[in-house]
């Protein structure tokens, strides 16, 4: 698989990344259901087999229990894949998250992190979200001092707006962003794309299939049987009336993909990667079958024709939501 350089870093990654949000299990805030951790090791361990270099965690998903996870299949992985990881991010008793950016914090976060994943250095070390705004330089500088003292290869945002990246800069150079964007979320387009790419910043998307909605799995059946702690069931995107609009924008992205040999995960992962500015995506799995389908789409060059048929279906898609 190939690889595009990140930012003004020395990491090279592949376009599509291992995600680990789902595979933090049950028991927080925003989980994604039950995930057998046997299950979730030989995916990551058949990510990397088939190419992947890198893999994204936090310690948010599961309360620690993705990096755990993670740090379990590293020993595994042949060759080892780069490590991306998160802080900022704490929960209560109750695993409510909340953010926290001291400098004292995150120094701990970054010591808790390395001895659940079981490694001496994290690749990428990203603040998860701008949370408190007041504390990102704050934040942002005792990720500089991680990097110093050798913790630490390089450090990315997520989450961040424009004027925030801006705040952070002067402090030290920001090798990524990592931000939403799907066909069904795409304001980065506007503002922060054009930043990104005007300041060297690599960007590396989360959520290119919308949490599961952009796949050929998708039905309002599979919807109404998520598992209740499963969060997508309160997510607006999964409800009416956003739910029937985005389901028959799925059946024309069936059609349009089968023409081109693709499945619609195929084609959604795809439609991030041809962006101008996006480095890569992060794409999630929770069997090694989901992996073998989504890597299929690092090698999908879409062409202007393609592009243009999504946008009309995209189009038709918000035609249906402004219906009174």
């Amino acid at each position: 698989m190939q690889t595009r350089p990140l930012g003004p870093s020395n990491l090279r990654l592949t376009s599509i990344g291992f995600g680990s949000f789902a595979l933090g299990g049950s028991g927080w805030r925003f989980s994604w259901g039950p995930q057998d951790d046997e299950e979730t090791i030989k995916t990551m361990v058949r990510a990397v087999g088939l190419g992947i270099n890198w893999i994204d965690t936090a310690p948010i998903y599961g309360l620690g229990h993705a990096e755990e996870v993670l740090g379990r299949a590293l020993q595994q992985c042949r060759p080892r894949p780069l490590v991306a990881t998160k802080c900022g991010r704490a929960w209560q008793a109750d695993g409510m998250p909340f953010g926290r950016l001291k400098k004292a914090s995150v120094k701990a976060e970054v010591e808790a992190s390395l001895k659940r994943l079981r490694v001496e250095v994290i690749d990428l070390y990203q603040i998860h979200w701008p949370q408190p705004p007041a504390d990102i330089e704050e934040g942002w500088a005792a990720i500089a001092e991680a990097i110093k003292a050798g913790k630490v290869r390089w450090a990315g945002v997520s989450n961040f707006n424009v004027e925030q990246m801006q705040r952070v800069q002067p402090v030290m150079p920001i090798a990524s962003l990592q931000p939403p964007y799907s066909m069904l979320r795409r304001e980065i387009e506007k503002d922060i794309l054009p930043f990104c790419l005007q300041n060297r910043i690599g960007v590396i998307v989360y959520s290119p299939l919308a949490k599961g909605l952009l796949t050929d799995n998708f039905t309002s059946a599979k919807v109404a049987g998520l598992a209740g702690d499963d969060h997508r069931r309160n997510d607006p995107q999964f409800l009416e009336p956003a739910l029937s609009a985005n389901l028959k924008l799925v059946a024309g992205l069936r059609l349009l993909a089968a023409d081109l040999g693709l499945t619609v995960s195929q084609l959604a992962i795809a439609w991030t990667l041809a962006r101008p500015g996006v480095t890569a995506a992060i794409v999630g799995g929770r069997s090694p079958a989901q992996v073998e389908e989504t890597v299929r789409a690092a090698e999908v060059k879409l062409s202007p024709d393609t592009l243009a048929a999504v946008e009309k279906l995209l189009d038709q898609r918000e035609q249906r939501l402004a219906r009174p």
